[in-house]
């Protein structure tokens, strides 16, 4: 399931930042304005993915979707809250192209600004430049 998100994440980074990024087997130890969506499988199992971007990555999202150089810290947490939307939706779109994991979503949510600190049990992050965006996935019970 994190190789149809993390394929999904590159897509945003081509198709909407346009730029390559290069793919790092951690999570960033920035600090970083960090969401969340719920899924569910077909089988019901259920997983949280996490969205963890640091503010030079969202502010670039938020000069792409707004124009805005500088955006106050609401605007940036709408627009990770948009980024994961727009993430998992296209992994979740790749995942029923190729049948492979089907699941739903649900709503994105703001978790906090500060150091990724959860229990997971995968991450990788992309690099834009220096900018970076981590995509983290744990099962749920």
């Amino acid at each position: 399931m994190l190789t149809t998100i993390l394929q999904a994440s590159e897509n945003f980074c081509v198709h909407q930042i346009r730029e390559e990024c290069t793919i790092n087997e951690s999570f960033s130890k920035k600090r970083t304005l960090i969401a969340f969506i719920d899924i569910t499988r077909t089988d019901d199992a259920r997983y949280r993915v996490y969205i963890a971007s640091d503010e030079a990555f969202m502010q670039r999202v938020s000069f792409l979707f707004l124009e805005e150089k500088q955006s106050d810290e609401e605007t940036l947490i709408d627009m990770t809250l948009e980024t994961a939307n727009l993430i998992i939706g296209s992994a979740k779109v790749l995942a029923e192209e190729t049948n492979t994991n089907s699941y739903t979503i649900s709503t994105p949510h703001f978790e906090k600004i500060g150091t990724f600190d959860f229990d997971i049990d995968d991450a990788k992050t992309l690099k834009v430049g220096e900018d970076e965006i981590t995509v983290a996935i744990k099962e749920l019970d």
